[in-house]
């Protein structure tokens, strides 16, 4: 196990409590198999009814990986090969699909920051979730800020949102609050901060069976109190924007538009690797016609040929390392992406039989 993951069971619920509150949980390898082994063992557990995964700090579920992990084992000779970074992103895909497919109820307490990994650890499937969402809820899809993709999960949650709600969250990385994850389907209520002694509480007195229900109930009287969701405002504009077709005709259509909205999806753009956006669409288009598992497949090739590349690194070292906030992105504009640099990022790694997570269905 590991020491920044509390594992418990109580009441017939296992209770996975994420213990790094100064890095934000952010997921290192160690915690990605600490998971993995309490839901394995808790599968088949006849004494176990639910699971629910929560934050020993109100700051955040979980931030992400550890980027700055990723960062020193790319630079690993040779570049991109570091046995640690493969197994990092196998393991944490196959924990994803494991969450998914969860034959018990998975309750995600979604308090705080909850970015990129930490929604592969939130985003199960839609017979076994119940995602709650706070006032605290800072919910985003911001790997194309790093020069990566949308992953975890990312192009098959993505690419099913309503419209080009996935294709907007995914190409700009921009955060959304509690009611714009509820309205975008990422979340199934609301808790205001006021009452998480009060969800503690009742998981202290709940037997895991009837969580769901209970939750539900405590969280009916305060759904309003999410307030007004900017993306349903938004909605009509976000998705005649995201549908010109390519992240160049986005980009241009979002700058004749002189609304609040459009303005801050372009200026966000306008930080992204170009590469990566273009990638980032091509991979929510193939995954709205994937299974989970082709999915994450899909993912894991791609995210090795984004080390190789080098993009992801010279983002985390701009953002979190030098802190320059200066990426050297390559190709440095869309006007350098071609269809055939995009589509090697797709090309396959390993033959079908030797891949990676070849076991997952």
């Amino acid at each position: 196990m590991s020491d920044l993951v509390q594992i418990s069971i109580r009441h017939r619920t296992g209770h996975i409590v994420l213990d790094r509150p100064k890095a934000l949980n952010s997921l290192s390898l160690e915690m990605v198999r600490a998971l993995s082994a309490a839901l394995l063992a808790w599968r088949d557990d006849p004494q176990v009814d639910a699971v629910v995964i929560r934050s020993s700090s109100e700051k955040a579920l979980c931030a992400g990986g550890d980027i700055r992990f990723f960062y020193d084992a790319g630079l690993a000779t040779p570049q991109g090969g570091s046995a640690l970074l493969e197994d990092f992103f196998t393991e944490e895909y196959a924990l994803n699909h494991l969450i998914h497919f969860y034959p018990k109820p998975y309750i995600a307490v979604m308090d705080g920051v909850v970015m990129g990994g930490g929604m592969g650890v939130a985003q199960a499937g839609p017979g076994n979730r119940l995602r709650i969402v706070t006032g605290r809820t800072r919910m985003a899809m911001p790997e194309v800020n790093i020069g990566l993709f949308p992953d975890v999960g990312g192009s098959y949650f993505l690419s099913r949102l309503a419209g080009q709600l996935g294709l907007y969250l995914g190409l700009t990385g921009l955060t959304i609050n509690a009611a714009d994850a509820l309205y975008t389907g990422l979340a199934d209520v609301y808790l205001p901060e006021a009452q998480m002694g009060a969800l503690l509480a009742l998981f202290e007195s709940t037997p895991g069976e009837g969580l769901p229900v209970a939750i539900k109930a405590l969280a009916a009287p305060f759904q309003a109190e999410a307030g007004a969701s900017l993306l349903a405002t938004a909605r009509a504009a976000l998705d005649r924007h995201f549908s010109a077709g390519s992240v160049a005709a986005i980009m241009a259509s979002l700058a004749q538009d002189d609304g609040a909205f459009a303005a801050k999806a372009l200026a966000a753009m306008r930080l992204r690797s170009p590469l990566m956006m273009s990638v980032t669409l091509e991979l929510l288009q193939r995954g709205a016609h994937l299974g989970v598992a082709d999915c994450l497949r899909m993912e894991r090739t791609v995210v090795r040929h984004n080390f190789e590349h080098g993009e992801v690194l010279e983002g985390v070292r701009a953002l979190v390392v030098d802190k320059d906030n200066a990426p050297r992105w390559q190709p440095a504009s869309l006007d350098g992406v071609d269809a055939a640099m995009v589509a090697r990022f797709f090309a396959p790694v390993w033959p079908a039989q030797a891949h990676p997570l070849r076991h997952l269905d």
